[in-house]
């Protein structure tokens, strides 16, 4: 009886082997799943997805997620070219394409790309100034792309898309900024401003002329006025008279009034001249 009960305990405890060794045997991998093979520590392939077999004890399995990666990147302090301290944060999008590289390459390729993605970042913004940083954000974007391309595809590693998502300023830097584009707008609005007074002048020069040429065109503008004038609701009346109606009254010669004889005279005192008083008396007999 102790024999048969050794042999059941034995029988169990295979059966429980075999069990544990079909369990480590099979996988299933996803469709965005890849799995990299170490046969007593050496790479022997990729397998997946789906039903794969790994031979317990003697193979390693590492998963490798094989989906588009979003990696964001903490907020960097970064000086500009014209000494300007901003904080910039991005985001990095890249997949794995080669899993044994990813694996075998380097270690922890998800922060190995985070931490170079944060010195890519600080480099390449710290060669432009401020202005290009706000203004040419696309360009900055593909420079870190391929910068950051470069380097990672010894591991595997494709990035498919860099975006600078915030530039942080300080209050002394946004108010300079808000002055300069008030500055910029008032300097736009004075020269939109004298920019149309140049073209109303030509406007009124030219329709000056027109009226000029045509007699009958003053006066269908005469009738317009009234028009206009008419339809207000307003107490004062204003009838406009065309100055053709005038011309004659203004043409004609008005008498002059008498002119006043303003040469000097001798002062009250001192007696007139014998001779110069018998010259100015027609009257007096010779």
């Amino acid at each position: 009886m102790m024999f048969l009960d050794l042999g059941s305990g034995m029988s169990l405890l295979v059966l429980i082997f075999l069990l544990l060794v079909l369990f480590k045997l099979f996988h299933i991998l996803r469709e965005y799943e890849r799995a990299v093979i170490f046969t007593l520590g050496r790479y022997t392939g990729i397998k997946g997805p789906g039903l794969i077999i790994v031979i317990p004890f003697l193979q390693q399995m590492v998963r490798v997620d094989m989906r588009v990666v979003t990696l964001d990147i903490p907020p960097q302090d970064v000086i500009s070219r014209d000494n300007v301290s901003v904080q910039v944060n991005a985001v990095v999008y890249f997949r794995v394409v080669d899993p044994s590289k990813a694996i075998i390459q380097v270690e922890h390729y998800l922060e190995a790309s985070s931490q170079l993605a944060q010195t890519t970042l600080r480099a390449v913004l710290g060669k432009h100034e401020l202005d290009e940083m706000l203004t040419e954000r696309e360009k900055l974007n593909l420079d870190v792309q391929t910068i950051l391309d470069a380097q990672t595809d010894g591991w595997g590693i494709k990035i498919t898309n860099v975006e600078i998502k915030h530039i942080d300023l300080n209050e002394t830097m946004v108010r300079a900024m808000a002055r300069q584009a008030e500055a910029e707008r008032d300097r736009r609005a004075k020269v939109i401003h004298a920019e149309g007074e140049r073209q109303a002048a030509q406007a009124l020069a030219e329709a000056a002329n027109t009226l000029a040429r045509e007699p009958s065109a003053m006066q269908l503008r005469y009738l317009e006025t009234l028009t206009q004038v008419a339809g207000d609701k307003s107490s004062t009346l204003v009838f406009p008279i065309p100055i053709d109606l005038l011309a004659g009254f203004m043409g004609r010669s008005h008498p002059l009034p008498p002119a006043v004889d303003q040469s000097p005279r001798p002062p009250a005192d001192r007696p007139a001249d014998q001779s110069d008083a018998g010259e100015s008396d027609p009257a007096r007999p010779e």
